[in-house]
C-alpha cells in the first residue's frame, strides 16, 4: 500500500548549534520542541507521538521527554543517535500517522557531544559494543575505533578503482561550505578552499580534517500528521511523496555503496536495480526532477557514493561529476543547502530534513533553491524519502 502524499511535515524547530555547549540535550531538545510547535501553529496536546533519535549516551529516552514535556503518547518510536536513522525515524512516523496510530508525530533528535566526548568508538563506547564491535561498522579488534576509519577505507578503495583524487573529493566540502556561509545558524561560515583541503592534516588517510563532519551540539525537532490535518496548518505543508528502507546484508558496508569490496561486500560492478529506486516510483517523479539532494555528510565520500547508489551519474562517474559547481547552488544539482554536517552542524543529518521543509516552502533567503517544488533525502546506506510542495 502506497503512502504517497497521505502525509505532511508541518512544523520544523531547531535549537542554536554551537561547537559546545553546557546544555544538555534534553534542554537543547526541548527548545527545538517549543520552536517546531510555534512554527507548526500547535500545542503540546496534539503531539501523541515521538520518534526519538535521542537515546543514550547523547541524549535522553522517549519516556523521559514525554515526562519533562508534559505529553501524553500513544505512539513511540525510539533509535540511537546515528545518521541512519534519520530516514528510518522519519518514515516511521509517516506510517504512524498514515495507519492511525497517532495525528501528529513529534521526531525528535537533540545531541550535546560535549557530554560524551571522547567515548564515541573508544574504551567507554557502550553504544558500540552492543552493536557488536564498533560504532559505525568498523571493528576494535582490528583497530577500527573511529567513525572514520570505515569512511577511509571505502573512499582508499574508491581511488584505486576509479582513478579519483583527494583534490577532487574537496569540490564536496568546498560546495558545502558555500552554502554554510549564506546560513546564519551554520557554525563553519569562513570560506574553503582547495589548497586550505589539500593543506589541512589527515584524520585517517585519505581524508583530510575537512572530508570529516564537525563535532556539535543542537537539537532539531519535525512534526509529521495526516494530509487532512495538514491542509489547515499555520505553514504550507512539505509533502511525503515517496519512502524506501534501508538495505542490509552481505553487500552492505555503512560507509561504501554494493559491490565496492569492503568488509563482506563481494566485488561487482554495481547498478541501481528498479527495486532499489523504488522510491521514485512510489513518488511519481525521476531523477531529472529532483531540485536538490540531501544526504548524510558526516564524510565527504558518501556524497559520492549516493549519487552513484541513486543514478544520478554512472559507477566511478561521481568524482568528475561532483566537480565545477554541480553540487552547488545555481549548479545542476544543489547538495546538502545549509551546510549539512560537515559546515552547519553535526544533529544526526536532521538539520538536513528541516532545511528541505524551509527550501520548499521558499524560506531560505539567498541561499534558496529557485522555484524548488521537489527535493530528496537519501544516503550512501539505501533509504530515501522524497518531499515535494
Amino acid at each position: 500500500m502506497s503512502i504517497r502524499d497521505r502525509t505532511a511535515i508541518v512544523g520544523v524547530g531547531t535549537s542554536r548549534f554551537v561547537m559546545k555547549t553546557p546544555e544538555s540535550p534534553m534542554r537543547l531538545a526541548t527548545q527545538a520542541f517549543k520552536a517546531a510547535l510555534a512554527d507548526a501553529g500547535l500545542a503540546r496536546d496534539d503531539i501523541d507521538g515521538l520518534a526519538i533519535n535521542i537515546g543514550w549516551p547523547l541524549g535522553v529516552d522517549y519516556d523521559r521527554f514525554a515526562e519533562v514535556c508534559g505529553l501524553k503518547i500513544r505512539f513511540a518510536d525510539q533509535s540511537w543517535t546515528h545518521g541512519r536513522f534519520v530516514g528510518p525515524a522519519l518514515q516511521h512516523a509517516a506510517m504512524a500517522v498514515a495507519s492511525g496510530l497517532a495525528n501528529v508525530v513529534a521526531c525528535v533528535c537533540g545531541v550535546s557531544f560535549i557530554q560524551e566526548r571522547g567515548l564515541l568508538g573508544g574504551p567507554g563506547d557502550f553504544e558500540g559494543t552492543r552493536e557488536e564491535g564498533g560504532t559505525h561498522e568498523e571493528n576494535p579488534v582490528y583497530g577500527l575505533t573511529a567513525p572514520a576509519a570505515g569512511a577511509a577505507l571505502s573512499a582508499q578503495r574508491y581511488f584505486a578503482l576509479y582513478g579519483a583524487t583527494s583534490e577532487q573529493l574537496a569540490a564536496v566540502p568546498i560546495a558545502f561550505r558555500k552554502h554554510a556561509m549564506l546560513n546564519p545558524q551554520a557554525i563553519m561560515r569562513t570560506p574553503l578552499t582547495v589548497e586550505d583541503h589539500q593543506n589541512s592534516r589527515w584524520v585517517v588517510e585519505p581524508l583530510h580534517l575537512f572530508d570529516c563532519c564537525i563535532v556539535s551540539d543542537g537539537a532539531s525537532v519535525v512534526l509529521v500528521t495526516s494530509a487532512e490535518r495538514a491542509r489547515d496548518g499555520k505553514e504550507p505543508p512539505v509533502w511525503i511523496g515517496g519512502m524506501q528502507g534501508m538495505r542490509a546484508g552481505r553487500d552492505e558496508f555503512l560507509f561504501a555503496p554494493p559491490g565496492l569490496g569492503i568488509g563482506a561486500q563481494r566485488a561487482f560492478r554495481y547498478t541501481p536495480t528498479e527495486d532499489e529506486l523504488s522510491v521514485y516510483r512510489m513518488a511519481g517523479v525521476d531523477q531529472t526532477d529532483i531540485d536538490a539532494l540531501y544526504t548524510y555528510d558526516a564524510f565527504s565520500p558518501l556524497v559520492w557514493f549516493v549519487l552513484e547508489r541513486f543514478g544520478f551519474c554512472g559507477l566511478g562517474e561521481a568524482a568528475a561529476w561532483t566537480q565545477t559547481g554541480r553540487i552547488e547552488l545555481g549548479g545542476a544539482l544543489p547538495m546538502n543547502t545549509s551546510g549539512g554536517l560537515l559546515s552547519e552542524a553535526h544533529v544526526s543529518g536532521w538539520n538536513s530534513i528541516v532545511e528541505i521543509v524551509r527550501q520548499l516552502r521558499g524560506a531560505c533567503g539567498e541561499r534558496q533553491v529557485k522555484d524548488a517544488r521537489v527535493m530528496q533525502w537519501a544516503t550512501a546506506w539505501g533509504d530515501s524519502t522524497i518531499f515535494h510542495r
